[in-house]
């Protein structure tokens, strides 16, 4: 059975076929992406903009001229006459001519000095490119040999008060020498032309001996002037530290706030460039590379310097050595503060590196421990003692903690009867400062401090004075109760001293207690 290709619609415009992958539909017509364009005046069109009429393709306003209506207030917006139908767009099949006729302008006179430097008119500000800070016409703005047209990119401003392009500036006013012009392989003989080795011949080597060469041969070719700032000396101390020279902000380095020159900021010992990334400012003042400094001023000894795998002893005379200075550990506590200023436990200086605090005071890291049993401390173990020293938490209980059997609370051993000891013991402290009025514990007036401190609604107390002041009952926050009369009290003796009383209170329903 022969093979037969599927149909596909044909373009009203080319009467070609038209596959899915270029196809462009309007009035039910499939058309290619390239016939998708108005039959005036060519314009490419698209879904938003097209018009279809017969099988053709219009612009808005193009079927408007050929179909819309005609005579005043129409086809050109109210208050015009238009009978434009649109035949002369149809002389040319994409080409449209415009038959305006180009008349020449007439361009009055300004006075002299004030107009276009080319051409002398008025220049006006739509029309206006500045060269110089003179005004010329965008037309006028051309240079003056190959009338090449100018913009502000490539213009180029000769000493004749005139404007060139870079190209015809360079041949007329530019250096003249070898290697200037047109290069050393091209042949160059036009009036500002430069001549001499390398040009005007091509490749060959020779002197052009037309009348003008004797006025630029030179035996040397042109160099180039540098300043050497460094010999502009600065008033003491103001300069560069290595030579003295005023340093100007073009070729400022700064090290420790002093202004350097750029080609002067380099290691003191090896000679190398630096920047700010591996600059090491010496006590000596004076700028080293990081492994000069590392030489010079830092650590000695196995694993410093270069690496843990060998023995560095770089920078150190034998004197040094046998000192054992590479192992030289300064001992801080053995500079003294001021009276009350340095570490509690030695008196010495406290530098920020080691410093801990406690309750304001600033301690060595090596003189933070317990005052007792010398074990290390930190903030979360010490306890502040009212001796002024640092205590582990053990310790602290020892000295300054509730004592006795069960440390401070009710004895363990009650009778089977329920009835109360009759014995209690009073753990209140006896001795010590005692803290200014209202400031203390509420039961015995000595101060409290923090690791021992329970808060109730009416002040603070001891730990060991937190108890229930009629059965002597150990309490905490969950089961005290404040009193009107500023003591605290259990749930049970809250209730028979200040709970409701009669019937059903007191001790439970069914029961009378009036106690």
């Amino acid at each position: 059975m022969p093979f037969k290709p599927a149909e596909n619609p044909k373009c009203p415009k080319c009467q070609k076929s038209v596959y899915a992958a270029e196809e462009r539909v309007a009035g039910g017509y499939k058309w290619h992406k390239s016939c998708f364009k108005c039959g005036l005046c060519g314009k490419m069109l698209d879904s938003t903009n097209c018009t279809e009429h017969e099988a053709e393709l219009y612009c808005k306003n193009c079927h408007a001229r050929k179909y819309g209506p005609k005579g005043y207030g129409f086809g050109g917006g109210a208050g015009c006459l238009s009978m434009d139908t649109g035949s002369h767009l149809q002389q040319g099949d994409d080409i449209v001519v415009s038959r305006a006729p180009l008349l020449p302008k007439a361009i009055a006179k300004a006075p002299e000095g004030e107009g276009c430097p080319r051409c002398g008119g008025y220049v006006y500000a739509a029309e206006q490119m500045l060269a110089r800070g003179r005004a010329f016409h965008k037309t006028c703005f051309k240079c003056a040999v190959c009338n090449k047209g100018l913009d502000s990119v490539n213009v180029s401003e000769g000493p004749d008060k005139d404007i060139y392009c870079k190209v015809c500036y360079g041949k007329k006013f530019g250096p003249k020498g070898y290697g200037y012009g047109q290069g050393g392989g091209t042949l160059q003989s036009d009036c500002y032309a430069p001549r001499g080795i390398g040009h005007a011949g091509g490749t060959f080597l020779g002197l052009m001996c037309d009348a003008l060469d004797l006025n630029w041969q030179s035996d040397a070719a042109p160099k180039t002037t540098v300043i050497d700032t460094a010999c502009i000396k600065a008033p003491p101390g103001q300069g560069c530290p290595r030579c003295g020279g005023v340093v100007f902000a073009a070729e400022e380095v700064l090290a420790k706030g002093r202004p350097w020159h750029r080609k002067c900021f380099k290691c003191k010992d090896c000679k190398k460039t630096l920047d700010s990334i591996i600059a090491c400012d010496g006590p000596d003042s004076d700028v080293y590379c990081k492994t000069c400094y590392g030489k010079k001023w830092g650590p000695h000894g196995y694993g410093f310097a270069c690496g843990s795998g060998f023995l560095q002893t770089d920078g150190l005379t034998e004197d040094e050595i046998s000192q054992s200075r590479p192992f030289y550990n300064p001992d801080t506590t053995s500079i003294k503060a001021p009276p009350g200023q340095g570490c509690p436990r030695c008196g010495g200086m406290v530098f920020a590196a080691e410093q801990q605090l406690a309750k304001g005071t600033m301690w060595h890291k090596k003189c933070f421990n317990c005052a007792e049993c010398h074990r290390p401390l930190d903030s979360v173990l010490a306890c502040d003692g009212p001796d002024r020293e640092i205590h582990c938490r053990a310790c602290y209980s020892k000295l300054f903690g509730p004592k006795g059997f069960g440390f401070g609370h009710t004895p363990t051993l009650v009778c089977a009867d329920g009835a109360p000891a009759a014995i209690h013991n009073d753990i209140r402290p006896n001795s010590g400062p005692k803290a200014a009025p209202g400031q203390g514990c509420r039961r015995c007036g000595y101060a409290v401090y923090a690791a021992e401190q329970m808060i109730s609604k009416n002040g603070i107390w001891h730990k060991r004075c937190f108890s229930c002041v009629e059965c002597k009952r150990s309490l905490d926050s969950t089961n005290q109760n404040d009193a009107p009369d500023g003591e605290i009290y259990c749930r049970g003796c809250y209730g028979r001293n200040f709970g409701p009383k009669g019937v059903g209170f007191g001790m439970g329903a069914g029961t009378l207690t009036m106690a």
